[in-house]
């Protein structure tokens, strides 16, 4: 935060590295109202517009910075964003970037959290959102394959993706150890001189570090300044926490807002790899312990998700919404969904900006570290064994109606019920993934056929 007293704020007439903070609002802005498709979509419109297009930032620099949010708990692409807009125009511009792109989706997904609360219990809406689970699982398994592609271009790569697969569903690893394992393996593998750690560019063309708004120049943000950073520190972590403890005084701990506030405040701070990685944990959670909704409606919310511009992950404001809503104490459920949803949001989207600003200084003095380099690509590796782990989740609980829980020998996971399985949702699934990975269509118009495909269904009797 300091940056901004040290130096003027960006103004309309203030041109960093000869962009002006009135240009970059209208950019950040239309990436934010193109930002669809989950984290794999919304980095490719960020890289398609900012590197290519405008050319504000070089390749090496938005991959080494895209790699460091691969490390980060919590939404990557939001991230990304953040870290752009304060390379380009200080912590003004951090804010308004990563600012702008939350806000189209927490105005969506609030109209969206009414609507479901409202009418979700109409067999219209019901069968609307039934096709959209079937679509979204064919979209996660898009993300499988894209973020593989890029992750995943070695046989090392392959078995650090496997092994976290293999120790998250069938062991319940906790995400953090195999993040942390990743990156040390990634790290010793490159400071061996391993060539399977090396960092690898992302194709021809792409411009070089002189040609980019911001050129080579460090700028003044990026230098690390030990007063600077705890300062900040405090800033942010007194914005994040500080709603949290006056909840805690005020309701105490078993108040459905103090929960809410606890435990995505918690979630900020341990949810490694990405969207996917967090979508997985806060399933399973607000699912199985909390309780506050069921697997169809974490699906449902998360057809949301995918449905708005903006993080996939704010999918945890209809959770929080739902939560609210089912408990809200003295107010109307639809007051109480609306703070609930507002306050999981807060306590998500606060910490992302202290990691911003407090760690990026130190990271973009490590640009060219091969270590580093090293140890973040061996994490995008094992983040695609999570989005895997994900998907089958998903497939769980869209395509079969019963599952059993599998235990004995260190195992944790659930099975499918065969009997069980749903036809419907079955075609509908197997219908979008054609649709998705071989036909190539647009997201939203699978989307949007799965929809129709679902209400027509639910007339049939097969859903």
């Amino acid at each position: 935060m300091t940056d901004m007293v040290s130096s003027p704020s960006p103004t309309a007439a203030d041109a960093i590295h000869g962009v002006s903070f009135t240009e970059a609002f209208r950019v950040w802005l239309r990436v934010a109202l193109l930002s669809f498709g989950g984290p794999a979509g919304q980095i490719a419109v960020m890289h398609r517009i900012i590197v290519d297009e405008k050319r504000w930032v070089s390749e090496s620099r938005f991959l080494h910075a895209l790699n460091y949010c691969m490390l980060l708990p919590g939404p990557e692409a939001q991230q990304l964003a953040t870290y752009i807009g304060w390379l380009m125009h200080r912590t003004a511009g951090g804010l308004m970037a990563g600012g702008l792109f939350i806000l189209p989706g927490i105005i969506a997904i609030m109209a969206l959290s009414w609507i479901y609360a409202a009418f979700g219990h109409v067999w219209f809406v019901e069968a609307l959102f039934f096709g959209l689970k079937a679509a979204v699982l064919a979209i996660v398994i898009q993300a499988v394959v894209r973020v593989g592609r890029r992750a995943l271009r070695n046989n090392v790569m392959i078995g650090i993706a496997a092994a976290a697969f293999i120790a998250i569903f069938f062991f319940a690893v906790p995400f953090p150890l195999i993040i942390i394992a990743a990156g040390l393996i990634g790290y010793l593998g490159a400071r061996a001189g391993r060539s399977e750690f090396a960092a690898a560019g992302h194709g021809a063309g792409s411009n070089g570090d002189g040609d980019s708004a911001l050129g080579e120049v460090l700028p003044e943000q990026a230098k690390p300044n030990a007063r600077r950073t705890i300062i900040t520190a405090l800033v942010w972590l007194a914005l994040w926490l500080g709603p949290v403890a006056a909840l805690l005084a005020a309701l105490g701990p078993a108040n459905t807002f103090s929960q809410i506030a606890l435990f995505f405040s918690k979630m900020a701070m341990v949810t490694f790899g990405g969207a996917y990685a967090v979508l997985a944990y806060v399933g399973q959670q607000a699912v199985e312990h909390y309780h506050w909704l069921a697997p169809a409606e974490m699906l449902d919310g998360l057809g949301m998700a995918e449905t708005t511009p903006g993080p996939l992950i704010m999918v945890l404001q209809f959770v929080g919404f739902i939560a609210a809503a089912r408990d809200p104490g003295s107010l109307s459920p639809l007051i109480a969904g609306t703070l609930g949803g507002l306050l999981a949001t807060w306590v998500t989207f606060a910490p992302c900006f202290l990691w911003i600003f407090v760690g990026a200084p130190y990271i973009e003095r490590l640009r060219g570290n091969k270590g580093l380099a090293g140890a973040l690509g061996a994490i995008t590796a094992a983040v695609v064994g999570v989005i895997l782990n994900l998907s089958i989740w998903f497939a769980l609980h869209t395509l079969f109606r019963q599952t059993v829980a599998v235990g004995g020998f260190g195992l944790d996971f659930d099975a499918p019920v065969l009997s069980s399985v749903d036809g419907g949702a079955l075609i509908l699934s197997l219908a979008a993934a054609v649709g998705v990975l071989r036909l190539k269509l647009g997201m939203l118009s699978v989307l949007a056929a799965a929809c129709a495909a679902g209400v027509l269904l639910r007339l049939a009797g097969w859903s």
